[in-house]
């Protein structure tokens, strides 16, 4: 069916696996034949957990909204996963509304837009394409 070599503390053996069933296994190591069980330990799949990062709802009254664009504050847009930055949408000076997409990464094998979470000007893009980008690393900063 199957051979294998092995080396054991600097000993070789040469390994056939004859018939397989029922858990029980027919082998032959150096030509002497053994009947051996073989247990299965089920292992937990290590599925990384994701932290995103909280996102501030959405202001309900006029007093509660964010103070107007241009106000000279840099708000950092961030990174929600590790990737690498395929497109960049904007350039320094842009005005964007929220939901306008500035950047496009690919992150776990999927394309992501990375979209502008409120209405300001680009202030400064700290990324280039194909760069590899950290969780909570810093793209580009609005005003």
């Amino acid at each position: 069916m199957k051979q294998y070599k092995f080396v054991i503390n600097g000993l070789e053996y040469a390994v056939e696996i004859k018939e397989y069933a029922d858990n029980v296994a027919d082998i032959e190591v150096n030509g002497t034949p053994f009947k051996v069980e073989v247990t299965h330990k089920d292992s937990a799949t290590k599925t990384p957990k994701i932290k995103r990062p909280v996102v501030k709802a959405a202001p309900s009254s006029p007093e509660a909204a964010p103070p107007p664009a241009g106000g000279g504050v840099a708000i950092p847009v961030t990174s929600p996963l590790p990737g690498t930055i395929l497109q960049i949408l904007v350039k320094p000076g842009d005005a964007v509304k929220r939901g306008d997409k500035l950047l496009l990464m690919e992150a776990m094998k999927m394309e992501n837009n990375i979209q502008a979470e409120q209405d300001g000007v680009v202030k400064s893009i700290k990324v280039s394409a194909g760069d590899n980008v950290l969780q909570g690393a810093v793209l580009l900063e609005m005003e």
